[in-house]
């Protein structure tokens, strides 16, 4: 019995990769992106912090988003960087390099890690943090370009002696639903076809724009405990938690087939 469906619901960029990767491995894949990705309204903080980086020992990326448009039209700085680069991923750690990043001053996550997260970033990092150190954090915004989230790694930096600052490179919207987009979230919703979620946000995005739907019937695949807890919070009938990690993803969908 062939493996169904596979909706992923990443932002359109990152989406693509994913499903390149799944189609590539005999997956049908389509993307339904639920966070559309946009520049912030006021560049103001990003060009402060791009004139302060000798202030930080570290520099760390929650997303792909976050390396692309904090180096912008910034290759040269990116290059000559002497802090350090901190990434929760793969999709970060590529994005940090296409901006000109050298590989030498990125710390991440092992390729193989079961996670790829702020506790899986932390143990790779934490011996570099000590009384006085700071680290800038290059985040999203809502649509008004608040930031939001990382709490919990701000926490452990300041519990060694270290301190945070922030900066927002983007914002976070939600992802406009066409017609086709529906008919593909009622498959999905019907069980017909598997969510792939790898945000909390992109849930709270669905439910919103779906309000009436209900997701008893609906089966997913979360890559992060915290995520499938907010898809069985919404009523998803069946979750599955899976490592982002290609051979982990294709084994988590063949389980529902």
């Amino acid at each position: 019995m062939p493996a169904p469906r596979v909706i992923v619901t990443r932002p359109a960029r990152e989406a693509a990769r994913w499903v390149e990767a799944l189609r590539s491995a005999g997956v049908d894949a389509q993307a339904l992106p639920l966070i559309a990705i946009a520049p912030v309204a006021d560049g103001k903080d990003l060009q402060a912090a791009l004139q302060r980086l000798d202030h930080y020992a570290a520099l760390m990326f929650v997303s792909a988003a976050a390396a692309e448009h904090f180096f912008d039209g910034a290759a040269s700085v990116a290059a000559g960087l002497r802090s350090r680069c901190w990434a929760t991923g793969p999709g970060t750690i590529r994005a940090l390099q296409q901006a000109g990043v050298p590989a030498r001053a990125i710390d991440a996550p092992a390729a193989d890690a079961a996670q790829f997260d702020s506790e899986a970033l932390w143990a790779q990092v934490q011996a570099q943090v000590r009384p006085g150190l700071r680290v800038l954090i290059v985040r999203g915004g809502d649509a008004a370009g608040q930031p939001a989230g990382r709490a919990w790694l701000m926490r452990e930096i300041a519990a060694a002696g270290g301190a945070c600052d922030t900066v927002v490179a983007y914002r976070r919207l939600p992802a406009p639903l066409d017609d086709a987009a529906r008919e593909l979230a009622g498959e999905g919703a019907r069980g017909e076809a598997i969510w792939l979620f790898s945000s909390a946000e992109a849930i709270s995005r669905l439910r919103a724009a779906l309000p009436d739907t209900s997701w008893g019937s609906a089966r997913a695949i979360a890559t992060h405990p915290r995520i499938a807890e907010a898809a069985r919070d919404v009523g998803f009938g069946a979750v599955c938690v899976s490592s982002p990690a290609l051979p982990a993803l294709i084994a988590s969908i063949e389980s529902f087939a």
